[in-house]
């Protein structure tokens, strides 16, 4: 029976998009002990599959932690997939704000030694004696208390672009790195200080919160679903956001939109910009902020030896490769002397810009028609692969590329290949390519605008 993906991205994003359907973006946690979290995946693994959900999941002896993409109409049958388990019974989903067809594009569960590494012995002390949740008006009600010390629990890549007004940001890539940092910083306010804790979508704090009600903190509190589900209830219930910016998701969007403040900078040129993006260097593959401008001038690097290495050819970047993890095996975080304007640990409370408004008059003024949708990107070679579902694409023509993490990027088309061959004009059911100086994603569509 099959266990495993047999899919590759771009296969599975073709799949998706030929069905047509609309998919959901959620993510979910449990505690509970697990005897056997290797039979427990391959459950679910049956079961998902069939659903054709998809995601980033992982188990352990002790629970679940899960990142995913699901058709909208098999929500109730992805429920009742849940409900087989006790300890996941009336689980709340957080689905996401900003949704995206193409967030996930493999069913991913893997066995680990934790859902979430903390770096903590659980036998030394209670893992059920929880701090206090609180919803998104108690959240705010306690903020306002002057006797309240307010703590972020992500790391710092994720604060930087959106946090709570007020909040510790602790300067660290990994949660365990912040439970002790946190714990000596506090010491002296254990008796008399709400500590008050927020993380993504809530997992964090509820590891965190029995360790600092251990470590002997009288009031301590937490963010019931995180940042995600305070997001959802301040919409529907018309609250002030005491959150501002962005709130970094690890799919790959990078980010959902809270408020239309922008807190931090374009790591290159100190522009404010809040889009994280990866550096097209394979050997590289930094997280850190790029502004579009920085992004079209030094294509999508982060500095001028990465952006020297992509020119190479193909061979001697391998051999510059070789024997170090690359790609996507390596996730590093954003700390390089290269990015001049970097700022983690004590992050400003007031924004630096606001996100542009969309100039309605504007947009009705640059008409354009849909052509085709992305299928492939090769980063070596900077060459796009579209697939041509409408109209025509010919040399000369003005495009448009859209999506939610590429934005809306506009050239001319110089050159032009259909199915392999060079070309002047390419028509329905051809695959194109054609050289872009950025990366693009499997959600981004083309337009051709018209005069």
């Amino acid at each position: 029976m099959q266990l495993y993906n047999t899919l590759s991205a771009e296969e599975r994003a073709q799949l998706i998009d030929e069905a047509g359907k609309q998919r959901l973006t959620l993510s979910f946690y449990a505690y509970a002990k697990i005897s056997d979290p290797k039979k427990f995946r391959d459950e679910l693994f049956i079961a998902w599959n069939a659903l054709d959900a998809l995601g980033r999941i992982y188990v352990a002896h002790e629970g679940i932690n899960a990142q995913m993409s699901i058709p909208a109409d098999q929500i109730d049958a992805f429920r009742d997939t849940l409900e087989v388990y006790d300890f996941m019974k009336g689980i709340r989903l957080n689905v996401a704000i900003d949704q995206d067809d193409h967030s996930f594009l493999k069913l991913t569960i893997k066995v680990r030694h934790k859902i979430v590494a903390d770096g903590l012995n659980d036998d030394t002390f209670d893992v059920t004696n929880k701090g206090i949740h609180l919803k998104a008006q108690e959240f705010n009600n306690l903020l306002e208390d002057p006797n309240t010390i307010v703590v972020d629990f992500r790391n710092h890549y994720e604060s930087e672009v959106g946090h709570f007004e007020g909040a510790i940001t602790p300067d660290v890539e990994t949660f365990r790195e912040s439970l002790p940092i946190i714990n000596e910083q506090l010491q002296d306010f254990k008796e008399d200080k709400n500590l008050l804790m927020y993380c993504t979508g809530g997992i964090r704090c509820e590891k965190a919160s029995a360790y600092f009600k251990h470590q002997g903190f009288k009031n301590v509190y937490q963010l019931e679903g995180g940042i995600i589900e305070y997001t959802r209830q301040i919409k529907e219930e018309a609250i002030e956001s005491k959150f501002i910016g962005k709130n970094f998701v690890f799919d790959h969007r990078l980010g959902e939109r809270i408020t239309d403040d922008i807190v931090s900078q374009c790591h290159q040129c100190g522009k404010p910009c809040d889009n994280h993006t990866n550096c097209a260097n394979e050997g590289c593959h930094l997280l850190f902020i790029q502004c579009d401008d920085c992004k079209a001038a030094m294509e999508n690097c982060c500095s001028t030896e990465c952006l020297d290495i992509i020119h190479l050819p193909l061979a001697e970047q391998v051999k510059l490769r070789k024997g170090k993890e690359v790609g996507n095996k390596v996730f590093r975080k954003g700390k390089s002397e290269a990015l001049k304007f970097k700022n983690s640990g004590s992050l400003p409370d007031k924004p630096l810009a606001q996100v542009e408004a969309k100039n309605i008059r504007q947009k009705i003024a640059v008409k354009k028609v849909m052509v085709g949708r992305a299928e492939h990107y090769y980063t070596k070679s900077k060459i796009a692969q579209f697939l041509i579902e409408n109209n025509e694409l010919s040399i000369g023509d003005k495009v448009l590329i859209v999506g939610p993490t590429t934005g809306e990027q506009e050239l001319t088309i110089t050159q032009l290949f259909a199915n392999g061959k060079a070309c002047q004009t390419s028509t329905q059911g051809d695959q194109v390519t054609f050289e872009i100086p950025f990366r693009i994603r499997l959600s981004d569509k083309l337009f051709k605008v018209l005069a």
